[in-house]
């Protein structure tokens, strides 16, 4: 599990406890004042409470670099679609079938993270380490959503697959999106049970943001191991060193 958790800011934890409690089954491990630790099957959500007087800076566009989405995967994408729905949840895509035969569907939280729903195992149409994909195949329809990666615009695949080698990430697959005039590809790096999911825009221009550890939406993710040595110290909070990789990426790690 190289991913241990994902940092979440918000304004209300038993808000977002009932939000991620009802919509995606997450189990609570514990709760305060101060935030909560909920588990995902191969992760943990960790919500940490903010003031809300910071207003985000990030955007929901992809071409802004750092930090995307969270993924989970579920086997009743439609089912929650209409749960999120009847509830008002706001939607960032409606479900469609994308690319390596999977339907997804994106929507915000209580305090704008965005998440997203996949359903069905990705067929990849470039394959790097067979292993890799095979394991990730072998964990097969969740009977709970399943938190699954972390994604990433960045501006240089082979210095973001240097960068988390050293957290032991290996290049695992690619989706290709040739549709899209902004060169747009996707790849997958890989370690223990979920993965980085990692944007590039080959033709067109990224924008990029100063790290907030005080605003509402998503802080950081924890990751196993040492931190890289080539990483930018950000600051800390809910007593943890966050730093942040070449494209803004906030996180940290932990050894045991």
């Amino acid at each position: 599990m190289a991913i241990r958790s994902v940092l979440i800011n918000v304004t209300d934890v038993q808000r977002s406890v009932d939000f991620y409690t009802r919509f995606l089954d997450v189990e609570v491990l514990s709760q305060d004042d101060d935030g909560a630790v909920l588990d995902a099957v191969v992760g943990v959500i960790r919500l940490v409470k903010v003031s809300g007087e910071t207003v985000s800076t990030w955007d929901s566009d992809d071409l802004q670099a750092g930090f995307r989405h969270v993924g989970f995967k579920v086997s009743d994408l439609d089912a929650r679609v209409e749960s999120l729905k009847t509830a008002g949840v706001p939607f960032h895509l409606d479900p469609i079938e994308a690319e390596g035969g999977v339907r997804i569907t994106f929507f915000f939280d209580p305090d704008g993270t965005l998440l997203e729903l996949v359903e069905r195992a990705l067929q990849y149409h470039e394959v790097y380490d067979r292993e890799l994909v095979d394991a990730d195949w072998a964990l097969g329809d969740p009977e709970r959503p399943r938190f699954d990666h972390v994604a990433e615009t960045v501006e240089d695949i082979d210095a973001t697959i240097a960068y988390f080698a050293q957290l032991g990430y290996a290049r695992m697959s690619g989706i290709h999106q040739a549709w899209d005039p902004r060169g747009y590809e996707i790849d997958f790096l890989r370690d223990g049970d979920s993965s980085l999911e990692i944007f590039t825009y080959a033709k067109a221009d990224k924008t990029h943001r100063v790290p907030q550890l005080d605003a509402p939406g998503f802080l950081a993710v924890e990751f196993d191991g040492a931190i890289p040595v080539d990483a930018t110290p950000v600051g800390d909070t809910a007593g943890v060193t966050l730093v942040a990789d070449p494209d803004g990426l906030v996180h940290t790690a932990t050894e045991d």
